[in-house]
């Protein structure tokens, strides 16, 4: 089972959808125990950083993400629930994050577009269960802050927007994705499929 972890900010159903889709069960809650208990988690996000930790704290759900980072199973952040990951944002003032990454959220500057909006190439930077089977392609972003992690190997894969940015990044178990896996064709779900994969294998190793 896939927790879709519920704090009142995210496309839940959206990405609930794409997890059932590829065959596994996916429960969206709030629940502290259906949480832990979970062979994989997502933290999903739509809006501003700051609103989105004030109500992690609230809901007590902060503290069950960390937790749940710490016992090993997959934990992924997509959008807004990638850049939680960090130690902190400028998004509307300054801001702490989960510190499950070291490294910062910051704004686009320069004179080009914000936000990024659109299809673009990801590079892999490195190899990552996440590319297993896969060929580098196109997927959807629309953000207007983007992460900066302070480790080159936390770095998984990038885009060009003006320069690079990070699209893809990973520790152990935690991994994040900028964008959004569920609304970028075929390699996007693909993608979340390597992810869910991932809790198979740590579901049979806790066995």
């Amino acid at each position: 089972m896939i927790a879709i972890i519920d704090y009142g900010m995210g496309n839940l159903h959206s990405v609930s959808k794409a997890v059932e889709r590829l065959g596994y069960e996916a429960v969206i809650t709030a629940d502290a125990q259906e949480i832990m208990e979970a062979d994989g988690a997502i933290l999903p996000g739509v809006g501003a950083f700051g609103d989105a930790m004030q109500n992690l704290q609230n809901t007590g759900l902060e503290e069950v993400t960390r937790f749940y980072a710490a016992s090993g199973k997959p934990l992924l952040g997509i959008c807004l629930g990638m850049q939680l990951l960090f130690s902190e944002s400028e998004e509307y003032g300054q801001h702490q994050g989960l510190g499950l990454l070291p490294g910062s959220v910051i704004r686009f500057r320069g004179d080009f577009k914000v936000p990024h909006m659109g299809w673009n190439k990801l590079t892999f930077k490195q190899g990552s269960p996440l590319f297993k089977g896969l060929e580098e392609g196109h997927v959807y972003f629309v953000h207007s802050f983007h992460a900066k992690p302070q480790r080159s190997d936390d770095l998984l894969a990038i885009t060009d927007y003006n320069g690079p940015v990070t699209a893809i990044v990973g520790r152990g178990n935690v991994y994040g994705m900028q964008f959004h896996p569920e609304k970028s064709g075929e390699l996007g779900m693909s993608l979340l499929r390597n992810f869910l994969a991932l809790t198979t294998d740590s579901r049979e190793t806790t066995r």
